[in-house]
């Protein structure tokens, strides 16, 4: 909400050395996010002045249209001779009255202007345009037109208000009140303790049987409606300076004198209004909501099928109007238009001008439904005073008669359902326990009362919560505004004193040391989104049966786009990759650790739970039961160069096998055997995918896979070629190395090296073979490595030859050849009777 300084004095007489920087100190003390003071015309120095054009010289000979022109400047150049100035604008014509600029200004942005030599003439100044006065879009396309009134000489920087402060408000989704110069004007008056001209207390005519007939069908959806009718309106009428300015500084574009008013009218008062053309609705005015299959062309132009949920404004036509949102192109203010041949002007001449309360649920799912966010429906979805409407209607009147020299219609329409002001009741000491303060029970009542509030009672207080403050249901609410007024600032700072606590858990020191690890391996960590589109699962070639297809949906999601919880890391991975990539920077490692989200068979529906009370085991664990199971996954991605060349090499390129290491990596730091095999799954290439398992209760369970993405994969998420990724269960990762971390072993006793080539069904993974070995071989073995593959006519066809290097070493002796060749012959006799390994040559 953009508030100009030079508005809010009309409502409230703030101190004349008070800067939109005081102001600002003021508002943000009071609860008010204000962003910025833009400070308008800054360095801006005349003369500038309005001028009247008085001859145009087109001038030849030039790429593009060029006017040398003399302008009228009265005595502002010392001379009272016309001013001679090249313009190459084409929206004004000799007698307009235009806003000249004289050597010797400077214009914002620290713009000097001086006579200078162009086009074979010589300029002395400039014929000035909105925007190089900081004014914004006017609309015109070119330079400013001013109305002929105004005396040539005249200074423009006071006639256009090119000086001023404009207050830039955050409003917060409960304080709608402040989305006008009315609530802000109110804030600001307590905050100075000064008295509210309210702009709302006008003189409004009583309701009567005469006025435009409305017909309200939902009176849920709108239970106010008030019409009025003003004729005779001058079509060539046009919006006057100082409302075209306060437009402009509120951010807001200039369009026509009727569209002006009511957007003026808005802003102030904090009303959305819409103004009809009275010659194009076809009979009474209706609310309903819209039946499926109906279409209305709102005033952008856009053709919208309607939802059986939408508020729509009729005729006997059918809907003329978003309620709330938009209105219809076929009942939109005319533009006036001179008939060549008579010369008269034809435009609109009578409006219907609609002051309406809507629920504010109704049209914020409309607005969303239909991604149509406008000025009326940001206002009315946070809340709009209902009371308001038949003011809103009167300023209206009153400015449409003022300015374009129209006749109110006697008949006042004013359809209103029945209601009731809402009471809260709350403990006069409540604030004071909230904040811990002694506010006492005079100051919680002048509070109130300040924000509008009807207070009655003593211990216990009755509050009537103002029309204008919808947000305020609850004591809580009314304790927050009178800490608020009172100053956050004032609150006593008392910091905690936490219990001594147990530290973190192991799955949480897991967790850590997982990223630390990662981190220390080369990766960076990315954080994305827990969101994606389903339409990813397909971009990653799951098939259409897999586990992870299965997900949760947003019903409000922040994007529509990717309205369901991630079951994988990778979507959210790849992305942040392919968006550095893109950006330039090729050789990347990242990683990510963080939920996932599976349902179960059976999705239910949570119950709420109490807030009066803690809620029972049997609820909590109910609620348990109905969430989605969210483990904790850890993955990464790599795509580049995974060592830089330079002086001491050549480098080399990401490849699976840093993927898998990067699996090897969280496996030490879980203190689990990983057992790597020959895989196929999903996004992975099938000749370069590796499957990751680990043993959980004396069964092997698969917990991910690594490796290379297969090129249509990387086709289809626009990735670098031969990206590699890893993603594995971290939590099940946990399971299979529960138990205290054993540190290595250091012995001062030589090792014994034996080397075993076992011979293998082609199928049987090397992992697979390993962890046998290493489980066989008992506590002497230190390590195992595989240092050989060999298939040939040698082994036989579709057998293998893995060659292994067993490393032995005892703690407390030097080991005798018979005890290494035992541990050897034990592990083999393990891989033998799980595998079918037998010894090469045997």
């Amino acid at each position: 909400m953009r508030v100009p300084l030079s508005w809010l004095r009309e409502y409230v007489d703030l101190p004349a050395t008070e800067t939109g920087r005081d102001v600002q100190a003021k508002l943000v003390s009071a609860g008010l996010e204000v962003e910025t003071v833009e400070q308008l015309g800054a360095g801006l120095k005349g003369p500038l002045v309005v001028g009247q054009v008085l001859t145009i010289e087109e001038l030849e000979g030039f790429k593009k249209p060029i006017r040398f022109c003399t302008v009228d400047v009265g005595t502002a150049n010392g001379t009272g001779e016309p001013q001679e100035i090249v313009c190459g604008a084409r929206n004004f014509q000799v007698g307009d009255k235009v806003v000249v600029v004289l050597p010797g200004a400077v214009l914002p942005g620290d713009f000097a202007i001086a006579a200078r030599q162009t086009y074979g003439k010589t300029s002395h100044g400039m014929i000035c345009s909105g925007d190089e006065l900081g004014m914004g879009d006017d609309g015109s396309g070119g330079i400013i037109v001013l109305p002929p009134e105004h005396e040539a000489g005249s200074d423009a920087i006071a006639l256009l208000e090119l000086v001023d402060e404009v207050l830039d408000i955050a409003v917060t989704a409960n304080r709608g009140d402040c989305l006008s110069l009315r609530g802000v004007a109110r804030e600001t008056a307590i905050a100075y303790g000064l008295p509210l001209r309210d702009p709302a207390l006008l003189d409004v005519p009583a309701p009567n049987s005469y006025g435009y007939q409305v017909k309200i069908a939902d009176p849920i959806g709108c239970d106010r409606f008030t019409a009025r009718t003003v004729v005779g309106l001058d079509p060539e009428a046009r919006s006057p300076i100082w409302l075209q300015r306060r437009l402009q500084k509120a951010g807001m574009r200039p369009i026509s004198l009727a569209v002006d008013v009511t957007n003026y009218v808005m802003i102030e008062l904090g009303q959305p209004l819409h103004a009809y053309d009275r010659s194009l609705v076809d009979g009474p005015i209706g609310v309903r909501r819209a039946e499926p299959g109906e279409v209305i062309t709102t005033l952008d132009g856009a053709k919208r099928k309607l939802d059986a949920a939408d508020l729509v404004i009729t005729d006997n036509r059918g809907p003329i109007g978003l309620a709330g949102v938009m209105g219809g192109a076929n009942t939109e203010i005319a533009d006036s238009v001179t008939d060549p041949e008579t010369g008269q002007v034809r435009g609109t001449t009578e409006v219907v001008i609609e002051a309406a309360h809507f629920d504010a649920v109704a049209i914020a799912r409309t607005a969303r439904r239909h991604k149509l966010t406008s000025e009326a429906s940001k206002r009315f979805e946070r809340g709009v005073d209902p009371q308001a409407a038949s003011a809103a209607a009167q300023r209206t009147v009153d400015l449409l008669v003022l300015l374009a020299g129209g006749t109110a219609e006697a008949g006042v329409t004013e359809v209103i359902a029945p209601s009731a002001p809402r009471t809260v009741s709350v403990p006069a000491d409540h604030p004071d326990r909230v904040a811990g303060v002694d506010y006492g029970r005079e100051t919680v009542v002048r509070r109130l009362q300040e924000i509008g509030c009807d207070v009655y009672g003593q211990d216990e207080l009755v509050v009537t919560v103002p029309s204008w403050r919808p947000d305020l249901t609850e004591p809580n609410d009314l304790a927050e505004e009178v800490i608020r007024l009172e100053g956050y600032e004032n609150l006593p700072s008392t910091l905690p004193k936490p219990p001594a606590g147990r530290g973190l858990t192991e799955r949480q020191r897991l967790h850590r040391r997982a990223g630390r690890a990662l981190a220390g391996a080369g990766y960076v960590e990315a954080l994305a989104y827990p969101f994606v589109s389903e339409q990813v699962f397909d971009q990653l070639a799951l098939e259409k049966d897999d586990p992870a297809r299965r997900v949760v949906k947003l019903v409000n999601p922040l994007n529509d786009e990717e309205p369901a919880l991630r079951t994988t890391l990778l979507p959210g991975l790849l992305a942040t990759l392919r968006r550095n990539d893109g950006r330039g920077s090729h050789d990347l490692a990242l990683f990510e650790t963080g939920l996932v989200f599976l349902p179960g068979e059976q999705q239910g529906v949570a119950a709420v739970l109490p807030v009066d009370r803690r809620p029972t085991d049997e609820e909590i664990a109910a609620l348990d039961a109905v969430l989605p199971a969210q483990p904790r996954h850890a993955a990464v991605v790599l795509a580049g160069a995974r060592e830089q060349a330079g002086w001491w090499g050549k480098g080399r390129p990401a490849d699976w096998a840093d993927a898998v290491e990067a699996a090897r990596t969280l496996a030490r730091e879980a203190g689990a055997e990983l057992i790597v095999q020959n895989g196929q799954y999903g996004p992975w290439h099938p000749g370069r995918c590796a499957e990751l398992a680990v043993v959980i209760d004396s069964e092997i369970v698969v917990i991910g896979h690594a490796g290379e993405l297969h090129p249509r994969v990387v086709k289809a998420l626009s990735l670098p070629e031969r990206t590699c990724a890893m993603e594995l269960d971290l939590d099940a990762l946990a399971k299979a190395g529960e138990g205290a971390l054993v540190a290595p072993r250091i012995s001062t006793f030589p090792v014994a090296t034996q080397d075993v080539a076992l011979v293998v069904d082609a199928e049987v993974p090397a992992g697979v073979v390993e962890y046998f070995l290493r489980g066989g071989a008992g506590e002497l073995l230190e390590s195992i490595r595989l240092f050989d593959v060999y298939t040939g006519e040698q082994v036989g066809e579709g057998k293998k030859s893995l060659a292994y290097a067993l490393r032995f070493r005892a703690a407390d002796r030097t080991l005798t050849v018979e005890e290494a060749s035992a541990a050897r012959d034990a592990a083999v006799a393990l891989a033998a009777e799980h595998t079918g390994v037998v010894l090469r040559g045997a």
